[in-house]
Order: C-alpha cells, then structure tokens, then sequence
C-alpha cells in the first residue's frame, strides 16, 4: 500500500525558517494533488497550502508571503518551506496526496503528521 513519510518537524523560534517534507512511496502509478494540513488542539483541520500534480498552488491567506509549496514529481515528495514562523503556526502538521495507484484505483493518503513549534 500507500505510504507518506513525513520529516522536518521541530521546535523553532519566531521568525525562524522550517523545512517539512513528505514523499510518498508504495504501489503508486500517479500522484495528483498534494498538500500540508495543520491542526492545532482545540482547532479544526485547516488546508496550510496544496499544489496539483500540475503545479499550480493555493495557499491560506495567514501564510501566504511566508510558506512555499513545491514538488519533486521524480521523487514522489512535496516541501513546505516556512519562512518567517510565527508561534500561531504552532500545530501538527500532516501532508496529504491524492494518489492513482497501480490498480488504477484514487485513493486520497495522510502522513502520519509532524510536530511544528515556534517559542522562544
């Protein structure tokens, strides 16, 4: 099956820069959109930034200028890079993909999340 192994994860402080990233590997044929999610206790699950397989990006409106999505088709990996931390972007983050397996079958996968602290 399926599998998205997330890294990059730790404790950093304000106005710090934090590198996440994900690859997928398993019985893949494609991987179409992937993304980075983020919860913090208490809060919904909020969409951080997604990039088709076609590479066109969307992000939140809170990080929008700071975060930067990008993808490595050949590897199967998607990046996040934060730029700028703030303590709000403190909360566990999970990358996403939607992926076409060898079946043929869409399946949509989540890492199993990674930890993300800015403090002082």
């Amino acid at each position: 099956q399926v599998q998205l192994v997330e890294s990059g994860g730790g404790l950093v402080q304000p106005g710090g820069s934090l590198r996440l990233s994900c690859a997928a590997s398993g019985s893949i044929f494609r991987v179409d959109d992937m993304g980075w999610y983020r919860q913090a206790p208490g809060k919904q699950r909020e969409a951080v930034a997604v990039i088709t397989g076609g590479g066109t990006t969307n992000y939140a409106d809170s990080v929008k200028g700071r975060f930067t999505i990008s993808r490595d088709n050949a590897k199967n990996t998607v990046y996040l890079q934060m730029n700028s931390l703030k303590p709000e972007d403190t909360a566990v983050y999970f990358c996403t993909a939607r992926v076409v397996l060898t079946t043929r079958s869409q399946t949509d996968y989540w890492g199993q999340g990674t930890q993300v602290t800015v403090s002082s």
